[in-house]
């Protein structure tokens, strides 16, 4: 027979943690660490802030990745058929699907046949896409990215024609109107193609095409990535860096270095070309103007400046003969 039990005060359980427990009763007192950063929280609205200001960070590299391709869109019935009638180089054209073919759509479809562009049909809510939301009337034309030379291949170009290289510099200017003005400007007046920097300066988009009227598939334009040091690499080759500025040390009708191979530096319009560009200059020139005018568009500037070095070399080959 199995003894019996011994009677008397009997030892309860316990709730608490009982010794030898493992250390959960040290790691219950530990805690859960450091309170997370709001931002770090998924349902704190610094959260939801943190999320959209990234979204906007992705946004921004999007469309800077699409600028640095130089790739361009030309949107809306006006620009689209102009851009056509002055040649501007298109890859592709889209059309809205059931367009209200006017005339001008019509016309837009006819030039870009002739032209050899291909015509692709795309909805609404593609053409919105391809404009970035803006106001495209159904018809979209997609530019590719500009074929840049190179400084040198300006050179070799003057070489090919037996002149003195003549060419133009732009530092700062950041409207493509401009740029293509002083295109047209440098293919009127015997120039051999135009230098721009990569950073905050106009690069050859749409706009700038359609002003140059043409002259962009003639001039060849050369992008570098630090216009001082490409300055300083012509000078190496014989080329003499003359600045505009309107505080120059002669007047244009003074420059002796226009029968000599040269590189014209200008300036914006509000700042004039920088200190540092200034100081590499052979010869700083200003344009005489009336006192009542601060400063001529960069444009302007630059035509002007074409045009009197074309006319003393024109001036000059006319003595020697």
């Amino acid at each position: 027979m199995p003894p019996k039990s011994r009677g008397g005060a009997v030892r309860r359980k316990s709730k608490g943690p009982q010794a030898g427990s493992g250390g959960q009763r040290r790691r219950g007192l530990e805690g859960k660490g450091p309170t997370p950063k709001a931002e770090d929280r998924v349902y704190h609205k610094a959260h939801k802030a943190k999320v959209e200001r990234e979204k906007a960070q992705r946004t921004q590299q999007a469309h800077r990745k699409k600028k640095m391709t130089g790739s361009d869109v030309v949107a809306g019935r006006n620009a689209v058929v102009e851009a056509l009638r002055e040649s501007i180089p298109a890859t592709a054209l889209y059309v809205a699907q059931r367009i209200d073919a006017d005339d001008r759509v019509r016309e837009i479809v006819a030039l870009a046949a002739d032209h050899g562009v291909a015509m692709l049909e795309a909805p609404k809510p593609e053409l919105d896409r391809l404009t970035d939301g803006a106001i495209h009337q159904g018809v979209a034309l997609q530019i590719p990215p500009y074929d840049y030379a190179h400084p040198d291949d300006l050179l070799a170009l003057a070489g090919d024609r037996f002149e003195a290289p003549l060419l133009v510099a732009l530092d700062g200017v950041t409207d493509p109107r401009n740029l293509g003005a002083i295109v047209r400007s440098a293919a009127a007046f015997g120039g051999h193609g135009v230098i721009i920097p990569e950073r905050r300066s106009a690069s050859m988009t749409a706009a700038a095409w359609k002003t140059s009227a043409g002259a962009a598939s003639r001039i060849p334009v050369a992008q570098v990535t630090n216009l001082a040091r490409a300055l300083q690499e012509i000078k190496k080759q014989g080329v003499f860096i003359v600045g505009l500025d309107m505080d120059g040390d002669v007047e244009l009708p003074g420059l002796e270095l226009a029968t000599a191979p040269v590189c014209i530096v200008v300036g914006s319009e509000g700042k004039g070309i920088s200190r540092l560009i200034r100081d590499l200059c052979d010869q700083v020139v200003s344009i005489p103007i009336a006192a009542t005018t601060e400063s001529l568009n960069a444009g302007v500037a630059a035509a002007v400046a074409l045009y009197e070095t074309a006319r003393t070399r024109r001036a000059a080959a006319g003595r020697a003969e």
